[in-house]
């Protein structure tokens, strides 16, 4: 197995009762899935998991070797996490969807922006405005870049960086609108008349977020749509 590898274990009971007594003991449930293939119900340490993406400076586009007890279609495989369902207190992990990959055939990846260096324009008042934190691209699996990084070193106030000022490698096709803002440096009484409007046109709205996320989490035994 390589370095980024987890053990599985199969699982035929399902639902709520049988996923709160596997996280009593330290596991959560999860899905295997691809193209072609039977979904297959198992169950992961959720600290080894945990502990895995975190050691990947990939994150969720870390390409995990799959071992699964009694092997079956899935044993062997390399897998993404294509959802990782978080508790919304505890901020513990409850749920994991993988997917298993063809790596001769291209897939549809997020991909974080890492700004890099000072702005110029922070220097003379300007504040970064961050717009947009992650690309969507196309590639093969084993070419999944890790990050793009944006120098913002040289941005005066006014100047702002779009998603086709970014260099792909080689074999990597953007999927995102190239003329979409990733980032900006913008007068401070610009940002100000910003958040104002936004928290006028919140007010009365109602916070779905979390409490989405938390029914999310009950649903132990369907793929999430690709």
């Amino acid at each position: 197995m390589g370095e980024f590898a987890l053990e599985a274990t199969p699982r035929e009971a399902t639902g709520k009762g049988p996923a709160r007594r596997l996280r009593a003991q330290g596991r959560i449930p999860g899905i295997c899935y691809k193209p072609g293939a039977k979904s297959v119900s198992v169950s992961v340490e959720a600290r080894t998991l945990d502990n895995l993406l975190k050691a990947s400076t990939a994150g969720l586009n870390t390409l995990i070797d799959l071992k699964i007890a009694g092997g079956g279609e899935f044993d062997g495989s390399q897998v993404l996490v294509k959802e990782l369902q978080i508790d919304p207190v505890s901020r513990e992990l409850v749920h994991a969807d993988f997917f298993a990959v063809d790596l001769t055939e291209t897939l549809n990846v997020s991909v974080p922006i890492h700004l890099i260096g000072t702005a110029h324009g922070v220097t003379m008042g300007g504040i970064v405005d961050h717009a947009l934190r992650t690309l969507e691209v196309e590639c093969l699996p084993n070419a999944i870049p890790e990050e793009f990084s944006v120098d913002v070193t040289a941005l005066d106030v006014g100047d702002s960086i779009h998603v086709r000022d970014i260099v792909l490698p080689e074999g990597i096709e953007l999927l995102t609108d190239p003329e979409l803002s990733v980032v900006s440096v913008v007068a401070p009484v610009a940002v100000e008349e910003e958040e104002a409007a936004a928290e006028e046109g919140e007010e009365g709205e109602e916070v779905v977020g979390e409490a989405a996320e938390g029914e999310a989490a009950e649903s132990d035994d369907e793929p999430s749509a690709d």
